[in-house]
């Protein structure tokens, strides 16, 4: 569960949920640069607000932000010459996005939120137990936009940020990590206000359609990055502990993926399948299959199964 190293095949950020797009132009409907900010639903973030909010002395936060379009925010700040701690940089959108699997997303520009961010866990936590920083991040982003939006967000194992619209779990963002240097810069992407007719698949989904109480992105971000200061604060405290610091419990609460079977498509074309009954100390997608053997999964594509019957 160790995040990749960037000079693997995998730089891009945000996961693979449908972002941004890339040569839209502006927002909504219009590409003409004299309606920059014509769709009034989807205004521009507020840089100097964020900064003045987040980055303090003594907190995670050293630096942040926020950039018109760029081709990936993740490939950025793996490039970056001299990367600090608590580096955060913001896409309004983004034109060479992908996902996991080099897989491509694409939606309207400032319709989401579209970031990324650098931790060095240091000597104190051990690299083996860097690979908790996807499955941290889900959970900061779910338990930020719980508090600021009011919206149950479920975490779709391993980096899937999941929301139920009309009755049916849909994905609505994704986080990738990517070792850089002595550190990890993660990326996230998050649709906010993606209308229906917006949608690049009918599996995507956003806070708008899962009905957020609200869908200003500078309080979503806002506590996005305080969640994330928070259990990054517990869980580098506890030595990268998932049980000590309480993160494996967070994790598998909030974690759709477990009591359901699944099918587990991993490297090198093998095909797993079983029930999903744990996350273990690994941060591994532990899978009971139907021989009574209990299979723990490092890295794959895990698809949610119908029960049987």
């Amino acid at each position: 569960m160790t995040p990749p190293d960037a000079s693997g095949s995998s730089p891009e950020s945000a996961g693979e949920n449908p972002g941004n797009p890339g040569n839209s132009g502006s927002p909504g409907h219009s590409g003409s640069p004299g309606n920059r900010w014509s769709d009034l639903d989807r205004p521009p973030l507020n840089a100097a607000a964020l900064r003045r909010a987040l980055v303090r002395e003594g907190g995670l936060w050293t630096s942040l932000d926020v950039v018109a379009s760029t081709g990936s925010t993740n490939t950025d700040l793996a490039a970056a010459p001299a990367l600090t701690e608590g580096t955060v940089l913001v896409a309004e959108a983004q034109t060479q996005a992908r996902g996991r699997l080099d897989r491509r997303w694409s939606a309207p520009a400032r319709s989401g939120l579209f970031f990324s961010l650098y931790v060095e866990p240091g000597a104190g936590v051990p690299v083996e137990r860097w690979g908790w920083l996807p499955l941290l991040t889900g959970v900061a982003v779910a338990t930020g936009l719980s508090r600021a939006a009011g919206v149950d967000t479920a975490l779709k194992w391993p980096n899937d940020l999941l929301v139920t619209v009309e009755g049916e779990e849909r994905k609505a963002g994704g986080i990738l990590a990517e070792r850089v240097g002595d550190g990890v810069v993660i990326g996230v992407g998050l649709n906010v206000t993606l209308r229906a007719d917006e949608l690049p698949v009918p599996t995507a989904g956003s806070l708008a359609l899962a009905g957020a109480a609200t869908l200003d992105r500078d309080p979503l971000l806002r506590a996005v990055l305080r969640s994330f200061e928070q259990w990054y604060g517990y869980w580098r405290t506890s030595g990268g502990d998932p049980a000590a610091s309480r993160l494996q419990e967070a994790y598998a609460a909030g974690c759709s993926t477990l009591g359901r079977p699944v099918r587990a498509e991993l490297p090198g074309g093998h095909v797993l399948t079983g029930e999903a009954v744990a996350v273990d100390g690994d941060g591994r997608l532990v899978l009971a299959t139907a021989e009574g053997v209990q299979q723990p999964v490092g890295a794959g594509d895990v698809v949610h199964l119908r029960p049987q019957g």
